[in-house]
């Protein structure tokens, strides 16, 4: 016969709701990733099943319970994810990745949400250069910028680096009106968006002026070394074989990269190949170079840019095929 037990946890009433979330859904998702008998009673949390799984669940509410009492704020949606993250930790073997990367200004946790996403975050920590490749909304460049942020203030790095190519300027980027910035801030723009959610937009623009955080188009990367910094390449799919040649040997000591790209997204002329192609093809095999591929199992966008994904790889297929 199996050994049932009971578990009552006391939850702070400041947390109950954000815990249990609204009507219960909270705990109904605990019953099921834990395999228990899970329902509250006054502001507690009443567990019962086998005594494995009850030891699991208090381990994870225990976690929980840490980033409240310090005073983070998870949203019930957050609790969820990290429920979700701590099963595949302990049942499926993917690697541990702390699971919250950071805190945004807001206290909002940052975290993996997939088994690649957490297989991409643990890649970039044990590599000095990680290649994260697939469709958008995967969360490549937003992990990413986190764990930048995150190794920013834990002093691992002394800068953070953000390019991308400026393919639609090509040319005519020096006779575009205005400044410098002005020109090529539309392309660099969903770099700061990323990291004005997670930094205090008054602290972004200091860390800018200042040059710990550096925004500039691919281009500007040339005859420098970057020593001590973190750099993520966005977009890599429109850089030219010569462009990812000329970044990867730019690398300094102590410095991280990560580059990310669409392989299916290039806006390169059809004469010019992708240098992400080109480095992925030549370096999979260099220590010290780790590889993520992506998929659209792991968009996290609302849900329908999934099927979007999924509906335009069918037609490129079917498209291919009556081409054969």
């Amino acid at each position: 016969m199996l050994n049932i037990l009971k578990l009552e946890i006391e939850i702070p009433v400041e947390a109950f709701f954000n815990v249990v979330g609204s009507k219960d859904e909270n705990l109904k998702y605990f019953s099921e990733i834990f395999n228990l008998d899970i329902f509250a009673r006054g502001t507690s949390i009443i567990a019962s099943g086998e005594e494995k799984n009850l030891e699991r669940f208090e381990e994870f509410m225990q976690k929980i319970s840490s980033y409240f009492e310090v005073g983070h704020v998870l949203s019930p949606q957050d609790v969820r994810n990290l429920a979700v993250g701590f099963k595949v930790e302990k049942e499926e073997k993917y690697p541990e990745t702390g699971d919250v990367i950071l805190f945004s200004y807001r206290k909002k946790p940052i975290m993996a949400k997939t088994p690649t996403q957490k297989l991409y975050v643990q890649t970039i920590k044990e590599n000095d250069i990680t290649f994260g490749v697939g469709p958008a909304g995967t969360g490549k460049t937003y992990l990413a910028m986190a764990v930048a942020v995150a190794y920013l203030k834990q002093q691992k790095v002394n800068r953070i680096i953000l390019t991308r190519p400026a393919v639609e300027a090509g040319e005519k980027l020096g006779f575009l009106p205005g400044s410098l910035e002005e020109k090529v801030d539309p392309y660099l723009r969903p770099l700061y968006d990323a990291l004005y959610d997670m930094v205090d937009p008054d602290k972004v623009v200091s860390m800018i002026e200042k040059k710990v955080v550096e925004v500039a188009p691919l281009a500007f990367m040339r005859g420098r070394t970057l020593n001590d910094a973190f750099i993520i390449l966005d977009e890599a799919q429109n850089t030219t074989k010569e462009q990812m040649k000329m970044l990867l040997t730019r690398i300094g000591f102590g410095s991280k990269v990560v580059i990310t790209g669409d392989i299916t997204q290039i806006d390169l002329p059809k004469t010019a190949e992708s240098g992400l192609i080109e480095a992925i093809k030549v370096l999979q095999n260099v220590k010290g170079i780790g590889f993520v591929q992506f998929s659209d199992k792991d968009v996290v966008r609302h849900p329908i840019v999934q099927r979007i994904i999924q509906a335009y790889d069918r037609y490129e297929q079917t498209k291919a095929g009556k081409n054969e």
